[in-house]
């Protein structure tokens, strides 16, 4: 097989731990622990390669992604230090909505420091993309980047680049967004980026286990709290309309019975500056069992943020390579389902599943 050309946009924390897996896998080590497929399609981790890069923070423009994804205000657990230069240097990326306003309320370590250089024309992002041969562009901007997701999109269907959007900006989900890309021949993945073992994928699952096992659901709440620019960006309750949106209804799609707004509530809750990349869950589930007798779960998850996305992104990567090498187009449903929160066709996972493994094995 050949190898996958990947562009990432933005070069936070899940970029880095993305990067850091790839060398961490690199010619099969450490294959029995935390990924999904070792083997995908015929592509296996060392196959992906970050051909470029574009972020806003000065500390990063301008490096070699191995050396940028260490820099401030990244501050996720770094499990793999030995990385060698990836020769994609970091270029200065498009603004637009990317960077919100009250970030600049906090120091140095803590948010973006914005480069002062002249942003892309999206004819110098289309270039860049046929020059290096990317294969698959990552969206992993800021949530709320409404805009700027929507640049990149425009970049990677004028380039025929597939897309994969880690973010809740409704692209592959959003009914013109998913035309525009059937039309133009290019495959895309998202939205939403479901973790490996996260707080969505574990209050579906029980959500689903709820409704299979004739245990009424009537309310229920997820919060989270955490200290990455991910959680400081978010404490700006404007930017997360998407978000509450896109989580609340990848549990509401596995009940059994829609809840009412007033009995359920998912969503960030609170920036927790000492918690860094660690991401602590607070789940509740209320419901009657047998007689009408009333039961409720109770639940806490800590697990590191962006490592916990990043396996998942290596195998959204390999789908998107699969579909474009058999000149599929628009939304990949099967793995859309499978690694997203909002898709554009729900499924419960243990179905999303089997789909997402016949697309694999498909001819």
């Amino acid at each position: 097989m050949s190898s996958i050309n990947i562009a990432v946009v933005g070069i936070g924390n899940c970029a880095s731990s993305l990067v850091q897996g790839l060398s961490y896998y690199r010619e099969g080590a450490n294959d029995t622990v935390g990924l999904m497929h070792w083997e995908l399609g015929g592509y296996r981790p060392s196959d992906i390669q970050v051909v470029a890069a574009w972020d806003v923070d000065k500390r990063k423009v301008g490096k070699d992604v191995a050396e940028a994804i260490f820099a401030k205000p990244n501050n996720t657990a770094i499990f793999c230090s030995a990385i060698e230069p990836t020769g994609a240097t970091v270029r200065m990326g498009k603004i637009l909505d990317g960077v919100a306003e009250h970030m600049s309320e906090y120091n140095d370590d803590r948010t973006f420091v914005v480069a002062q250089e002249k942003e892309p024309t999206k004819e110098e992002v289309v270039a860049l993309l046929r020059e290096t041969k990317t294969d698959v562009l990552m969206n992993y901007l800021p949530v709320g980047s409404q805009a700027a997701s929507e640049f990149y999109a425009e970049c990677a269907l004028e380039a025929g680049v597939a897309f994969v959007n880690n973010i809740p900006v409704f692209i592959a989900s959003n009914p013109e967004w998913a035309q525009r890309f059937v039309d133009a021949g290019v495959p895309i993945i998202g939205d939403d980026i479901k973790a490996q073992l996260g707080a969505t994928i574990v209050h579906r699952v029980l959500t689903d286990l709820f409704a299979k096992r004739g245990v009424k659901l009537e309310r229920t709440y997820q919060l989270n709290t955490g200290g990455n620019t991910d959680f400081l960006n978010m404490s700006n309750h404007r930017r997360l309309a998407s978000k509450k949106i896109s989580k609340t209804e990848a549990v509401q799609s596995v009940a059994a019975e829609r809840l009412d707004d007033e009995n359920v509530h998912i969503g960030p809750s609170d920036y927790v500056p000492w918690q860094n990349d660690n991401k602590v869950c607070f789940l509740r589930m209320e419901g009657s069992m047998f007689g009408g007798v009333p039961m409720n779960l109770e639940l806490r998850l800590s697990v590191e943020d962006s490592p916990n996305s990043a396996g998942v992104a290596i195998d959204m990567i390999r789908c998107a390579k699969l579909a474009k090498d058999r000149g599929l187009a628009g939304p990949i449903d099967a793995a859309s389902a499978y690694f997203c929160k909002h898709p554009r066709t729900q499924m419960t996972d243990d179905l999303a599943q089997l789909a997402v493994e016949d697309f694999i094995a498909a001819a």
